[in-house]
């Protein structure tokens, strides 16, 4: 009997020893590092990781992968679409070749076109960028989105992508834009802007044009080109007809009073409401992305520098800007239907001192030799 008491105190002593060994384990144990790859949204706007994101050091091979924000990064949100892509990658290379900041950019597109975003970054001059690939789902405008056959371009999914900012960008303040846009200045001034007390955004008014494109313009740089007078709905705004427009294709935006502002559920309501009633539609100017920003935003935006929006250089393949305006612009914005890849347009060569070939040849400028 006293031999079995003193093998039961041995056993209890491992037991006890045992217990103390996992507790301590667990306490002390090392945490498992952060995925390189997560890319948080909200549920049903983002895709998961969509491909990652991908950067390296300068002049060498794209290998390692960022997928943090450092402090001090001028965040810059920019949609690339498959037919567009061109586009995209020359804003892009605009915006990192006239700045010593650091830029962080933010390339949102669709699924089947992930690989092929990273495939332009990572095969040309543009390997040496910080950047993260987001895939937008287009699911979330079901039943937001009324189909129209004026101008099929202008419902592309990613032309809804500004509406969603803050479910895509986990961060205080970022830039948006288009991608028929070139920089001329420095990002770092534009993302500096101070917005007035109360305000979300920062937009450039179109009456701020130069002259000689208002004159031809008309009607197109107020609501009145944008909104349909006709239906109650609008006329109960109290929104005057006459009063300046914006193009929402460049913006600084402060996240948090997006969210505050609860911007993303206003827009989508309008958009609710328009495909309900039709209180706008892609055969007007702007198209259907356009008029729920300006309602929303009406009288409670920043209004930009002038010369950080010169837009419109795709209105028309016959309006010329002066050289002034052109050399002045900080920005410049082929906005309307006559793009700077495409032909006929104007100012093309201020757009291909930045483009930069496919290289898969999937996108090919259209010129009149080509």
């Amino acid at each position: 009997m006293a031999l079995l008491r003193k093998l039961n105190r041995i056993l209890l002593g491992l037991l006890i020893f045992m217990v103390y060994i996992i507790l301590y384990s667990r306490m002390y144990r090392a945490p498992s590092p952060p995925s390189h790859t997560d890319v948080r949204a909200e549920p049903g706007v983002v895709g998961g990781a969509a491909g990652g994101a991908v950067g390296g050091a300068k002049g060498g091979a794209a290998e390692e992968e960022v997928s943090e924000v450092e402090a001090g990064d001028i965040l810059v949100v920019i949609c690339a679409a498959e037919e567009r892509m061109g586009g995209a990658m020359a804003t892009v290379n605009s915006v990192r070749s006239n700045t010593e900041a650091s830029v962080f950019f933010y390339i949102v597109t669709l699924h089947d076109n992930v690989a092929y975003v990273r495939q332009y970054i990572q095969k040309s001059e543009l390997k040496d960028i910080r950047f993260k690939i987001l895939e937008f789902n287009p699911t979330v405008l079901k039943g937001k989105v009324r189909p129209d056959s004026s101008r099929p371009e202008l419902l592309h999914p990613l032309n809804f992508v500004r509406f969603y900012l803050p479910l895509l960008v986990k961060h205080r303040r970022a830039i948006y834009l288009d991608d028929d846009v070139i920089v001329q200045g420095d990002i770092q001034e534009l993302y500096n802007t101070k917005l007035k007390p109360g305000h979300a955004a920062a937009f450039a008014s179109d009456c701020d044009l130069p002259s000689e494109v208002v004159r031809t313009m008309g009607m197109q740089t107020t609501y009145m080109g944008f909104l349909d007078y006709r239906k109650l709905e609008v006329r109960e705004l109290g929104i005057n007809p006459s009063d300046c427009s914006f193009n929402p294709g460049v913006f600084v935006a402060d996240m948090e009073m997006w969210k505050r502002q609860k911007i993303t559920k206003q827009l989508e309501t309008w958009m609710q409401q328009n495909y309900k009633n039709n209180l706008y539609s892609s055969a007007m100017s702007g198209g259907v992305a356009t008029p729920p920003m300006l309602i929303v935003f009406h009288g409670k935006y920043t209004a930009l520098d002038p010369m950080w929006h010169v837009g419109h250089l795709g209105w028309s393949p016959d309006t010329q800007y002066s050289d002034a305006s052109l050399h002045e612009a900080q920005l410049l914005h082929w906005s309307g239907r006559f793009k700077p890849w495409d032909y006929p347009c104007v100012h093309m060569e201020l757009w291909e001192k930045w483009y930069i070939p496919d290289p898969s040849r999937r996108f090919s400028l259209v010129r009149p030799n080509s």
